[in-house]
């Protein structure tokens, strides 16, 4: 069984691709959600998250997501910080998680900092979405209902564009005038006539 990622900037439609794949019966975990159930139910990340960032971090049991937002988002240190709390625990979780699928063909882990993390090195490929950082603005600003700052403030947080496209095996172009399907179903074909 191989192990894909998938991952892409904020805004490039990796959940769209990912879904994709699950209608074609590809098992998929989400890394991202993974994470935050992690923040919200493993009693040691929430005791180390405390001791870093106080006990108010927390309110009815839940992490305040924008407080921790505001703290991390520009401290690339206290990113680091929840990083090595939270993703040793999703990889452990990915891999209890693989052994239900050892029949499949190949499974996919989505992840947005699937590079950042150096989770990609526990994978056989990756794929990486793509679209231009004007469409994925526009995107975001109309998901999430903020601003054009807001949107850059979260892609500065990201590695960039290019250096997503030299790490990846694979590359989906997503933008509005290109056709995913066709990429995806091409890269699905690939994945099946491996053999692990």
């Amino acid at each position: 069984m191989l192990k894909i990622g998938v991952t892409g900037g904020i805004g490039s439609g990796k959940t769209l691709v990912c879904k994709v794949f699950s209608v074609l019966g590809i098992p998929v975990f989400n890394a991202d959600q993974e994470a935050k159930n992690v923040i919200n139910s493993d009693k040691e990340v929430i005791y180390e998250i405390k001791q870093l960032f106080g006990k108010d971090i927390y309110a009815d049991q839940q992490i305040d997501a924008r407080k921790l937002a505001g703290i991390i988002f520009n401290n690339k240190e206290a990113i680091q910080q929840v990083n090595s709390l939270v993703h040793p625990k999703v990889r452990e979780l990915f891999k209890s998680w693989c052994n239900q699928y050892e029949y499949m063909p190949y499974v996919i882990q989505e992840a947005a900092i699937l590079f950042e993390t150096d989770a990609y090195k526990q994978l056989d490929f990756t794929i990486n979405v793509h679209a231009s950082e004007e469409t994925r603005i526009n995107r975001v600003m109309m998901r999430d209902q903020v601003s054009k700052e807001k949107v850059l403030e979260r892609m500065n947080n990201q590695i960039k564009d290019d250096v997503r496209l030299k790490l990846a095996d694979f590359t989906i172009y997503n933008e509005n005038e290109s056709m995913i399907l066709p990429q995806i179903l091409e890269i699905h074909k690939k994945f099946k006539q491996i053999e692990n």
